[in-house]
């Protein structure tokens, strides 16, 4: 991939926000080619991102070729973890990590063991490191059936 014009800020670099987009296309391109897409969709359920967050190490500069690497960690509580990394060279430019939520259609969220399926490889048992489990707990918001007000006081 490379940056072009339209994915610059101000500082003549990559957005920060850009990442996060084009996260979302590695994303689409590990679960088409995995099958996980289809598999879900036949079930009648698509995903939805819960928590993200992205470290940046160097900029990325309009036209730079820079691969983005996407794999999934584990599967925890219903959620799967995956980190996704921008490279230059062999070399990390940033790093995100996500967690997405797979809903039915119909409501509710997937089991695990129905992630599983629509994986196709049970990633229940792999280790995940602690600092992720944390940063979860530490930033997810309410249910949406519960309140979450925005008061600064």
């Amino acid at each position: 991939m490379r940056p072009w014009l339209g994915d610059l800020g101000l500082s003549d670099h990559l957005n920060n926000g850009v990442y996060l987009s084009m996260m979302d296309v590695g994303r689409a391109d590990l679960w088409f080619r995995s099958g996980f897409w289809a598999r879900m969709r036949a079930a009648e359920c698509y995903p939805v991102v819960a928590v993200a967050t992205i470290a940046y190490r160097r900029s990325l500069r309009r036209g730079q070729r820079f691969q983005l690497e996407t794999r999934a960690l584990a599967v925890r509580d219903r959620a799967l973890y995956l980190e996704q990394r921008f490279v230059v060279d062999g070399e990390i430019f940033a790093r995100g990590h996500v967690k997405v939520r797979v809903l039915a259609s119909a409501g509710g969220g997937v089991s695990a063991a129905q992630l599983t399926e629509f994986l196709g490889d049970d990633l229940t048992g792999l280790p995940l490191d602690d600092w992720m489990l944390r940063w979860v707990d530490d930033v997810t918001l309410p249910p949406t059936r519960e309140p979450a007000p925005s008061d600064w006081d």
